[in-house]
């Protein structure tokens, strides 16, 4: 997954286009975007053999000082960091960026690997004659360089207001976009004071999870131009609303889209049914991985849209699957939406959890469960359990635990990455499981940041 080398007048091309400098960006187990940089001329050593990079990079935790070393993670060995030149992008003022991944020495790649895990997960499908594509949404908070609340005088929840007050800000942020061949879908004000979300247009998985990252880059970069920095914290303060990292992915076979057209609940085809049943039944043990970090619980309650309940609705955002329905105002066809992923996550594994348990469903031929058309917490105790709806954990050392235990996940993403998930997500509760919410918000407000 490293591309070809670029050839000599590939390098001109782009020390013609002013770039002098490229970066090459991983994103490690407790979703921290770690990163290296080379002179221009030095791009085909980046991407064949590499660059040195100690094993504690999966180990690296979210408080800025802590290695969740584990028996097979520690201060001996070395691997390599290695960019995909065929993804590479120019970004502006000098820089060009590529996603890298991790290899050994021998240029095998390393199974703890987010994006070759995620590509691993890819292949499955193909092999099993699915193509799939997956479209992010990114929320994020506005803050003072030093982590602050910035005014908010003129917001409204979705108003114009927010958008006329940064203004130049999301004109940067969409032209920068642009350039660096994002595709960007849409860009508005969220529901908090000073909260943005922008909606990326769909991709297949590996590539969907790296424009993710290079997106986040291109805001990050916006915001200390306009003086200015992001908050990609799953709960940014205490009292206020949370950001969630929603991903929406579809399937397809040979025989066309598994849903939309088909005969079953709301144009699934059986596949498809199968596809959301495997995901839902999946989500207690994957929520380690796609929202299991310290800040996360602080997200996931009723009322914040944050699909606290592990079950399915069509256009339900309470329920942690949300189905989108085919039709004129969904021209690319049904798709499904998983509201529990936050920015915490490693959207690479994030991403290929969610589409490995809809790969299991759909081989186990899984039953879909009723559909919910309420709000789920207004369901009483006997209704929930009739309809297998089950409330999802908001104590990290659970979700921890239900992630280390299941042989389900560790099969799809391998155990050497759920192990790492693991170790990085129990430092984070054995250092800082006793704070409370506005203690644990405050310090980790800032922790995922660009």
């Amino acid at each position: 997954m490293t591309g070809t080398p670029l050839a000599a007048a590939g390098i001109a091309q782009l020390e013609a286009e002013g770039v002098d400098t490229v970066i090459g960006t991983v994103v490690n187990p407790a979703g921290l975007t770690l990163a290296k940089t080379v002179p221009i001329r030095r791009t085909n050593a980046f991407a064949d053999p590499g660059l040195g990079a100690s094993p504690s990079w999966h180990a690296f935790a979210v408080d800025q000082s802590g290695i969740a070393f584990t028996p097979d993670v520690g201060v001996v060995g070395d691997q390599r960091l290695r960019i995909d030149v065929s993804a590479l992008r120019i970004v502006g003022d000098g820089l060009a960026w590529a996603p890298a991944a991790f290899f050994e020495q021998d240029g095998t790649p390393v199974p703890a690997c987010a994006r070759g895990t995620l590509g691993r997960v890819e292949a499955a499908l193909t092999e099993a004659g699915i193509e799939a594509v997956v479209g992010h949404e990114v929320e994020f908070l506005l803050v003072a360089p030093d982590g602050g609340r910035l005014p908010s005088t003129l917001w409204a929840q979705y108003g114009l207001a927010g958008i006329l007050e940064h203004e130049a800000f999301v004109r940067d942020v969409t032209r920068s976009a642009g350039a660096a061949g994002i595709a960007i879908e849409q860009f508005h004000p969220e529901y908090g004071a000073n909260q943005f979300e922008l909606s990326l247009a769909p991709q297949s998985p590996v590539a969907a999870a790296d424009q993710l990252v290079l997106l986040r880059l291109v805001i990050g970069r916006a915001a200390r131009r306009h003086g200015v920095r992001i908050s990609l914290s799953p709960k940014p303060f205490a009292d206020g609303v949370g950001s969630g990292a929603h991903q929406h992915f579809s399937l397809t076979s040979p025989d066309g889209p598994l849903f939309s057209d088909g005969a079953g609940a709301h144009g699934m085809t059986a596949a498809g049914e199968s596809a959301v049943a495997g995901l839902i039944g999946g989500l207690p043990a994957a929520q380690g991985v796609l929202c299991g970090s310290i800040v996360s619980g602080l997200r996931m309650h009723p009322g914040n849209w944050a699909g606290a309940y592990a079950c399915w609705g069509t256009e339900n955002r309470e329920a942690a699957v949300r189905f989108i329905t085919g039709g004129p105002g969904n021209p690319r066809g049904g798709n499904v939406e998983v509201k529990i992923v936050d920015p915490s996550a490693n959207p690479y594994l994030a991403s290929a959890a969610i589409l490995g348990l809809a790969l299991d469903g759909i081989k186990r031929q899984a039953a879909l469960p009723p559909e919910i058309t309420i709000d789920p917490a207004t369901l009483s105790d006997s209704d929930r359990e009739r309809d297998d709806v089950v409330g999802l954990a908001r104590g990290q050392a659970e979700v921890i635990a239900a992630l280390d235990n299941s042989l389900l996940l560790r099969g799809i993403l391998g155990d050497p990455a759920v192990e790492m998930v693991v170790a990085v997500r129990r430092l984070e509760h054995e250092r800082y499981g006793d704070l409370d919410t506005e203690q644990l918000a405050d310090k980790f407000r800032m922790a995922w940041s660009l």
